[in-house]
């Protein structure tokens, strides 16, 4: 298997939760992961019924921070936004790009496979 892809961001969006998680393609496993879920994210939000892409991009926010606090920001962390949205439907783009967007903002070395139309590389 090819390394160059060794990081891969992967995205789970419901009605309520939104959790984003980053998998090492090496090893199988989640080395941070980020979620509306969480106590202390969860109450800073006011998410109601429903989770909005306000609580999309702190997910994105908190998982940035964590890959800064494991030394993985520096890491390429590929995301294919398109196959993101198709898999999680058109109505949740906004919350698809919320997080790529946190991501990005925060520092992280995001390498997004389709870029779509939405913003330039940083």
């Amino acid at each position: 298997m090819s390394i160059a892809k060794r990081y891969v961001l992967r995205l789970f969006i419901s009605l309520k939760y939104v959790t984003a998680n980053v998998v090492d393609r090496q090893s199988g496993r989640v080395v941070v992961t980020a979620s509306s879920v969480e106590k202390p994210l969860r109450d800073g939000l006011e998410c109601g019924r429903t989770c909005n892409a306000k609580a999309a991009a702190a997910v994105g926010e908190v998982l940035a921070m964590r890959l800064k606090v494991d030394g993985l920001a520096r890491e390429p962390i590929h995301a294919d936004a398109t196959k993101e949205v198709e898999k999680k439907g058109f109505k949740n783009r906004t919350k698809v790009w919320a997080i790529l967007n946190a991501l990005r903002d925060h520092g992280v070395n995001l390498h997004l496979d389709d870029d779509g139309d939405h913003r330039p590389h940083v």
